[in-house]
């Protein structure tokens, strides 16, 4: 090699190293990337779970990974028929993914609580639907319509703790999970159909026509709806099969009935954690003090607004969730419904909530 190109290699690498040294401190002045996303999601084969993170400052648009938008994109992906059962509803993008459905000749059809349909603060969203021709039933004055589930082409479920609105999206803790599985399916058509076409609600609903145990994407799956179902009895059976943990975070829970499982197996040493919402922990039936006084590893929620989850997680492997709360009006009085999933990837997918709702309750 001559020297000139011998120069000119030389030069060439000193010009390299300068450049990659201004790349590397230009990379570590950036400002490190948020430690979690808006929304935390898990997936499978079998179903994509959601969370929302209002711990973030508020923000009434829907990115793509949003309770609301998702549950949008489920709705337009439905090429026969929508069957919607929610307590409240006030989310645009899920208003016009529903009515763009009607439009194109998508079977639509409605349940929700009555005195919210009858409620000119709250029933805007539904008016828009019955005015383009969507049939809306309103259901059960002597408690609520609480269930929180659509279901598209009798294939696939969307439920959880989640109503439909603005401030259950953007401000309070909730989960939503889609579940491809016409079986499942067919349960929440079967209870749908009882309350849109028999005007069956409450305590008038009669049980049967559902499978309550399924298996799914290799997963056992329980399913229930409340009152019919004696829901509270069925959570208690399976909480005492735990063996290590019980986690869980309540909204609300002052059923003695489930409390009492709790501590008989903390009192046979599984550990166990909980968070309640705020608002409702200082209730004359709630079953916050009762196990705080046992020792029990319980907390007070953080959220400024509401700790809307309905959960329990068992030995790292079971969910059990929905809309139902843990107490005697789910149980006895209101539409309610609820999962109870064995499945380690979804269980450990709601430990990464509850260790969020956790960290960020009071002690």
């Amino acid at each position: 090699m001559s020297w000139r190109n011998r120069i000119l290699l030389t030069m060439g690498v000193i010009l390299a190293a300068i450049v990659t040294g201004i790349v590397v401190v230009a990379l570590t002045l950036q400002p490190s990337a948020p430690s979690q996303r808006f929304f935390d999601v898990g997936k499978s084969s079998w179903y994509a779970v959601y969370f929302t993170a209002p711990k973030n400052p508020p923000r009434e648009s829907n990115p793509p990974d949003s309770l609301d938008a998702a549950l949008a994109r489920f709705i337009r992906s439905a090429q026969a028929s929508v069957d919607v059962a929610t307590y409240q509803f006030d989310l645009p993008d899920v208003l016009h993914a529903l009515l763009d459905a009607r439009a194109r000749g998508v079977q639509v059809r409605i349940v929700t609580d009555v005195d919210v349909l009858n409620n000119p603060k709250e029933n805007q969203s539904f008016l828009e639907l019955k005015n383009s021709g969507v049939p809306i039933v309103g259901g059960n004055a002597r408690a609520i319509m609480h269930n929180k589930f659509v279901v598209v082409d009798k294939r696939a479920v969307w439920m959880g703790s989640w109503n439909f609105t603005l401030y259950d999206t953007y401000r309070y803790d909730n989960n939503g999970i889609i579940i491809q599985s016409a079986e499942l399916a067919r349960n929440y058509t079967v209870t749908f159909d009882k309350m849109f076409n028999d005007k069956q609600f409450g305590p008038s609903r009669k049980a049967g026509g559902t499978t309550p145990r399924l298996t799914i994407g290799g997963s056992t799956v329980e399913n229930y709806f409340a009152p019919e179902d004696r829901v509270a009895e069925k959570i208690s059976a399976r909480l005492k099969q735990a063996a290590r943990t019980i986690d869980f975070m309540a909204f609300a829970f002052t059923d003695e009935q489930i409390g009492a499982a709790v501590l008989e197996r903390a009192r046979g040493g599984v550990i166990v954690r909980g968070v309640f919402e705020t608002t409702n922990a200082d209730a004359s039936a709630s079953q916050y003090s009762k196990l705080k006084r046992a020792g029990l590893d319980v907390r007070l929620d953080g959220n400024p607004f509401l700790m809307h989850h309905k959960v329990f997680i068992m030995d790292g492997k079971t969910v059990i969730f929905g809309s139902f709360n843990f107490s005697r009006n789910a149980e006895e009085e209101n539409d309610e419904n609820l999962l109870i999933i064995d499945d380690i990837a979804l269980a450990q997918t709601f430990m990464v909530e509850f260790a969020r709702v956790y960290e960020q309750a009071r002690k």
